[in-house]
């Protein structure tokens, strides 16, 4: 799947193996924005670098949110953003574009769209595609 060039103030969306081809090949670094406890408990990409665009509690912004993108983005590499449905992930690419990054967003998150019963991870996600993940 091609991204899709200059969707809504970032780069564009990408699929979830996309995202990783670019990511093994040293064209682009995952950044991962969910919060600290959502990658403890949940699972996470190793070698993602993380950068959770709000934290606990309340879910306040990040305030080293545009620091930690920067420094993820050394070298002028582009930057492939994952959450844990797509949503933040969004609004975490169009920040990183703001500061003049090139990043786009990882479409389906890490587990995917919720089902007929609410429970996310068995429609579409990082997981639910067998790309390389963990648990703590």
């Amino acid at each position: 799947m091609a991204p899709r060039a200059g969707q809504g103030g970032y780069a564009g969306d990408v699929s979830p193996q996309l995202a990783w081809r670019w990511v093994e090949a040293g064209e682009a670094v995952m950044v991962d924005v969910r919060t600290d406890a959502e990658r403890e408990w949940v699972g996470f990409v190793p070698g993602a670098v993380p950068v959770a665009w709000k934290q606990w509690p309340g879910m306040a912004m990040n305030a080293q949110f545009d620091d930690a993108v920067r420094a993820a983005a050394e070298g002028g590499r582009k930057l492939v953003m994952l959450c844990r449905s797509g949503v933040r992930s969004v609004a975490a690419a169009k920040r990183a574009t703001e500061l003049g990054i090139e990043a786009y967003n990882i479409l389906e998150g890490f587990e995917g769209d919720p089902d007929a019963q609410g429970q996310r991870g068995k429609k579409g996600g990082w997981r639910l595609h067998g790309l390389p993940w963990r648990q703590n």
